[in-house]
């Protein structure tokens, strides 16, 4: 691990030799496939031919490769055999995504990711006792790919616990075949059974489904919080959504003082980030040397024909720039949806701020997610409410009436006041967003949030209707249209 500490302050110190370096093996290793014949990676191109030669390219640009080697066929967009495809809904559109799972994408970025978390964490507290006991993992399932029975499909974390080597799988619970049921209600009950009989010291997870296994511990075993059950308990890696909403949640789940939580960036395309300092929350430091080459679209342009393409030695702190990778899984200048926010030039430190297709602005507004996390924070705070999940969409003009935005929101303890609640949740997008505000403006263009409280449960039946239990699926925080807020609203029999 000290030694790996050396090597992650070598790109520190170094990040753009680091980077480099990495491109020219990329396309090197790549030069002889299929998609570098077709753009002459064997002229050892420079980043900047690179990016006048290779378009960018979101999925559906790319599937039509993928799926190529869906069916069987090898050496299109990378040079090693392709077996294992991660299995992403995406939460941008209802078509499901499969992302080839190279042999080196799983070694040098997935399982570089998980051990270099750990390196970390230790490096941070030295005298830790997490490796005393077992970390408890929620993943997802895997199942043969339907175009070729031969290669398999899943949640990018049950592809990782299905190839981890045995040293690993003996450090984690529940057994490889109960995190690896594709029945999510099955699955969470024998994970209750087995875990509360473990002396568990980590947990790692998606925020909302780890609270929802969490919740039904206490449950079944009476406990008045988790420490009762775990009392070794001292990490929660988490990723995928933001943690600020949760965090006061999670503190009254786990009263502990010695409770630390650890966010990373890790997704079906690769492994990205890392918090590397813990009082830097949801700062996380930019992983260089997974076999990624990272480039950025200043958010402004992200929809342009032929935007402005930055590579990291020329981002600038505080802009949202909209993510772009080239990996050794094959993904080439491949736009991930995601939205970054550099806090650190040197270290390079990002934050997520959101997807660039989850976004309100209907009225001209802008709300991103990364506003309404700040926003919804601040209202918990203010109220001593804490959520278990929400949802925003757009409320229409209809008539002489004003345009808003309603909230979904399910709370697990109630805020004392849901006016004011409303009232904090208002202001706070007001200030941290001029378009909102000036559209809030004396109720210009828009009217105070309409706020809907739903009951325990409603958004897991929600995910139920929609086929999308599991640790891989998720809400989306933001919609630019009703759908999703129509059906949770549906699906829960709520007042429209």
């Amino acid at each position: 691990m000290k030694k790996r500490i050396h090597q992650i302050d070598l790109f520190r110190k170094y990040p753009h030799d680091v980077q480099n370096e990495l491109f020219s093996n990329l396309i090197n290793t790549a030069k002889n496939t299929e998609w570098g014949q077709q753009y002459g990676y064997s002229d050892k191109l420079s980043v900047r031919e690179f990016q006048e030669r290779v378009p960018i390219s979101a999925y559906e640009d790319l599937y039509p490769h993928i799926e190529r080697v869906l069916k069987g066929e090898q050496n299109i967009l990378w040079p090693s055999k392709v077996e294992w495809f991660a299995k992403s809904s995406g939460t941008t559109n209802a078509r499901s995504k499969f992302i080839p799972v190279t042999p080196e994408a799983l070694e040098e970025c997935h399982y570089k990711g998980g051990k270099d978390m750990l390196s970390i964490y230790v490096n941070n507290y030295p005298d830790t006792k997490v490796f005393s006991g077992k970390g408890l993992s929620i993943g997802g399932s895997h199942h043969p790919n339907d175009f070729n029975a031969n290669t398999r499909c899943g949640d990018v974390s049950a592809v990782i616990m299905q190839n981890l080597p045995i040293w690993a799988e003996a450090m984690r619970t529940p057994p490889l075949k109960v995190a690896l049921m594709d029945k999510w209600e099955e699955k969470i009950e024998k994970m209750v059974e087995i875990t509360v009989k473990e002396n568990v010291t980590s947990l790692s997870g998606v925020p909302t489904w780890t609270y929802v296994l969490l919740n039904r511990i206490l449950e079944e075993t009476g406990a008045k919080d988790i420490m009762e059950v775990w009392p070794n308990l001292e990490l929660f890696t988490h990723g995928a959504v933001a943690f600020g909403p949760y965090r006061e949640l999670f503190r009254q789940l786990i009263p502990s003082e010695k409770m630390n939580y650890l966010e990373v960036y890790n997704a079906s395309e690769g492994f990205f980030g890392i918090q590397d300092e813990p009082h830097l929350k949801d700062e996380m430091l930019l992983m260089l040397d997974y076999g990624v080459f990272y480039e950025f679209i200043p958010m402004e342009e992200a929809d342009q024909e032929n935007p402005t393409v930055l590579t990291l030695d020329q981002v600038e702190l505080g802009q949202n720039y909209a993510l772009i990778i080239s990996t050794n899984a094959g993904l080439w200048r491949y736009k991930i949806g995601d939205t970054v926010k550099f806090t650190s030039l040197a270290p390079y430190r990002i934050k997520i701020s959101g997807r660039t297709k989850h976004f309100i602005n209907a009225f001209g507004e802008e709300v991103v997610v990364e506003n309404a996390e700040v926003a919804i924070t601040k209202a918990c705070e203010a109220t001593g409410a804490t959520i278990t999940n929400f949802t925003a969409a757009p409320v229409y003009f209809e008539g002489k009436s004003k345009g808003g935005h309603q909230w979904v929101i399910e709370f697990f303890q109630q805020p004392s006041s849901l006016d004011q609640f409303t009232q904090v949740l208002d202001q706070t997008l007001r200030s941290v967003n001029s378009d909102y505000d000036a559209k809030r403006h004396k109720d210009l263009a828009l009217q105070a949030p309409l706020i809907t409280v739903a009951p325990k449960g409603a958004f897991l039946n929600w995910l139920q209707f929609k086929g999308k239990m599991g640790g891989q699926h998720k809400v989306p925080r933001l919609a630019n249209n009703r759908e999703y807020l129509e059906e949770i609203l549906e699906v829960n029999n709520l007042a429209q």
